[in-house]
């Protein structure tokens, strides 16, 4: 089938661009991450706080000394909804937390963007 090819590719480079947007160095530069986002890029994060792609920049770009440790990602996968949109779930655990998450990635001629992203959390790893 022809359109496996789309979705192997298509599905990897929106797991590509997550996997830089958990990039402590990634995250610390604003640039780097708004080439990641969507100009109408909404989360609602873990915490339950709702974001667009301004305040997310803002919340990836400050320093803190005290910054938790990473967290890794596990159990990734993803499906090609249509062409040009794929959405991405995993689970991320760091810091004594573990969070399932939701992604709809969107491809433009700026490259494949993170459109939407949701956290919810499962409780303790």
């Amino acid at each position: 089938m022809s359109g496996s090819n789309e979705e192997e590719r298509s599905v990897r480079a929106a797991i590509e661009g997550e996997l830089r947007l958990l990039d402590p160095g990634v995250r610390v530069s604003p640039g780097a991450v708004a080439e990641l986002l969507d100009p109408q890029f909404n989360e609602f994060g873990a915490s339950g706080r709702r974001y667009d792609r301004t305040s997310i920049l803002d919340v990836t770009s400050a320093v803190d000394e005290n910054a938790p440790d990473p967290s890794v990602a596990t159990e990734m996968s993803g499906v090609l909804l249509a062409p040009g949109l794929v959405h991405l779930t995993y689970t991320s655990e760091g810091n004594g937390r573990r969070v399932r998450r939701s992604s709809i990635w969107r491809q433009s001629d700026a490259g494949w963007r993170m459109y939407f992203h949701q956290g919810t959390p499962t409780g303790p790893a």
